[in-house]
């Protein structure tokens, strides 16, 4: 049995059940309803009552001590009538069950025949008679709310949104980003931006009096992390920003990016909290050939408490300010014990506040960053393209690492244009969409991906005159009138998750086969006990992973792991609402140019 206690202290006891023969497992479900820690531990004990049952029968069917076996039960039911912990009216049961065993009256064959019962055996599996009962550690399992695991978040520059580029202009693109079906908003650090070594376009050295400089070189005279830039607008401007926000159904989430500008108040206040070189000066970021002249890492082991506990009071000023998202830019190059530390603080006062890594790193660190508290990561998925490449990855996600590392499958950042989007025109932009939506439980878009804006500064996996250096107001309503505009495509994608709670789930996915190298197959299933409608759900996706030729294949379902009991069914595309009789083994045709895609619903078994 599962010994369960919720947050707020309720107590449940859930019976294993034991998994298949020889494999000494055992399984039960819980559905955790409360966000916070649960507890749980695991009583292991003998069923006395299933021992004598098993050892009446095989000896009454041989008639072997048949009136010792009856004399047994009669202790057997007498003594578990008289625990403490059993109920009144179990208690008469049981009584009651003793007298009739105890009747020599009747042969042994027929008093166990008269308590041999459904009824008796429901009774005594509610309420066990146990013996050298065993507990197991306690352990914790963190129960949090649904964005932390399942959410669709989309990126944009407030400072590019309208002529002027404020919270007051940039909220006009709200409603707009709420209709194609996003749940959270993420902005790059809206905080001042220093002017010392200030980045001009394409991080030339060089800005102009006009060049806004990077957002992520944070600080200046006018305030750090837990300021406003005062070209966005003031506070009250932010305030009323996040409510509009909310009130379309949005969350916003910040950017927590622990770097400083020359210009930060923690250079003059705090000079230990970064690294002096050998010359005097401090060490600004750097990635060779890359480098960052206008930003300061933090060196955290130079004043551990004071650095913790100023990070600490800026994540609680934005929290009161109404965020309960933060995107962390970069978490692993700063120590693994300080996020563990502070998602720790945080959450143990703010259960429902959501950590996102942006950590395109090592597996191992970004895996140890899932294991200290992030509630998601980044993930390599940008850069898995292939059908091959993209099974061993989705496989991986869903069924090896998903214990400790919730993915964000984001299709495209501002520092993130892959040769496969820089090619691939409209349909190869569809295509990441399509896979990343439906076979993530969360996913994420840059703003522009949307424009299919693919031009990437020479050399690099980079977009031209990137918009962490610059200005970049787009039209977007002309965009959409001329047809260059995806979103729609988006919109229904997103629509699609919202209205199928299958594709919001990440151990369910399961990879199937196809005859054709390009046609990625899988499918994400769903109980009937675990759906709001009772019924079970089952998504089929077929896509074609070259976004220049029309594929045909012959795809091949394993419609066990599909969660299919049939031969033959019915499936929906929900794409385009048409209508298939399909079996195991199915005929496809995929244009790209047209619709990249099959996204099918099991509506119907035959």
């Amino acid at each position: 049995e599962v010994l369960l206690t919720s947050p707020t202290g309720k107590s449940s006891t859930l019976r294993m059940h034991p998994g298949a023969p020889g494999s000494d497992s055992w399984h039960v479900r819980a559905l955790l309803s409360e966000i916070g820690e649960y507890k749980f531990c695991i009583r292991a004990f003998g069923d006395d009552y299933e021992t004598w049952h098993h050892n009446a029968q095989v000896k009454l069917e041989v008639g072997v001590d048949e009136e010792l076996m009856m004399l047994e039960g009669v202790a057997l039911f007498a003594r578990a009538a008289a625990e403490k912990t059993r109920s009144k009216e179990n208690a008469k049961q049981l009584i009651a069950i003793a007298e009739i065993l105890g009747d020599a009256s009747k042969s042994a064959q027929d008093r166990f025949a008269a308590i041999d019962s459904a009824d008796l055996k429901k009774l005594l599996f509610d309420e066990p008679i146990r013996s050298i009962v065993t507990l197991s550690d306690e352990y914790v399992i963190k129960c949090e709310r649904e964005y932390a695991g399942a959410a669709a978040w989309y990126e944009f520059f407030p400072r590019s949104e309208g002529a002027s580029g404020n919270f007051v202009t940039a909220a006009k693109r709200l409603p707009e980003v709420a209709a194609m079906g996003f749940q959270i908003l993420y902005m790059p650090p809206i905080h001042p931006i220093g002017k010392s070594f200030r980045k001009g376009p394409n991080n030339s050295l060089t800005a102009g009096d006009q060049d806004p400089g990077s957002p992520w070189a944070i600080g200046s005279e006018v305030g750090g992390h837990d300021a406003i830039h005062p070209d966005l607008g003031t506070e009250k401007d932010f305030v009323a920003f996040v409510k509009k926000a909310k009130d379309l159904g949005l969350e916003i989430a910040l950017d927590l990016a622990l770097q400083a500008s020359p210009d930060h108040p923690w250079v003059k206040s705090n000079p230990e909290w970064f690294t002096t070189r050998a010359d005097g000066s401090i060490a600004y970021a750097e990635n060779p050939p890359k480098k960052y002249q206008d930003i300061y890492p933090i060196n955290f082991d130079n004043d551990r408490d004071g650095i913790y506990l100023e990070v600490l009071r800026v994540v609680k000023h934005w929290i009161g300010l109404g965020i309960r998202v933060f995107r962390v830019d970069n978490p692993h190059t700063k120590p693994v014990n300080f996020w563990e530390w502070l998602i720790g603080e945080v959450n143990a006062e703010f259960p429902d506040v959501i950590f996102l890594a942006e950590a395109f790193t090592r597996p191992a660190m970004m895996h140890q960053l899932g294991k200290s508290g992030f509630q998601q990561s980044y993930t390599y998925y940008t850069w898995r393209n292939s059908k091959a490449e993209l099974e061993a990855y989705l496989n991986e996600l869903a069924h090896e690492s998903a214990d400790f590392f919730r993915p964000n499958l984001w299709v495209s950042t501002p520092d993130i244009l892959t040769e496969y989007l820089q090619f691939g025109g409209p349909a190869g932009h569809k295509i990441r969409a399509l896979i990343a939506s439906m076979a993530g439980a969360s996913w994420g878009m840059y703003a522009g991906y949307e424009l299919v804006e693919a031009v990437a500064r020479q050399g690099a996996e980079e977009h031209i005159d990137s918009e962490k250096y610059e200005y970049k107001p787009r039209d977007w309503k002309a965009a959409e009138k001329s047809g260059r505009s995806i979103a729609p495509f988006i919109t229904k994608l997103n629509d699609i998750r919202n209205e199928n709670a299958a594709i919001r789930q990440l151990r369910n996915l399961e990879v199937h086969y196809s005859d054709d190298s390009a046609i990625l197959v899988f499918s994400k299933n769903l109980a009937a006990e675990h759906t709001s409608n009772g019924k079970p759900e089952t998504i089929i996706v077929v896509v074609n992973t070259d976004p220049h030729a029309i594929r045909e294949t012959t795809v091949h379902l394993d419609v066990g792991r599909a969660g299919i009991h049939a031969d033959e069914f019915e499936v929906v595309d929900l794409l385009t609402n048409k209508k298939y009789d399909w079996s195991a083994h199915n005929f496809v045709r995929i244009d790209p140019r047209d619709v990249p895609g099959h996204i099918f619903k099991v509506t119907k078994i035959k």
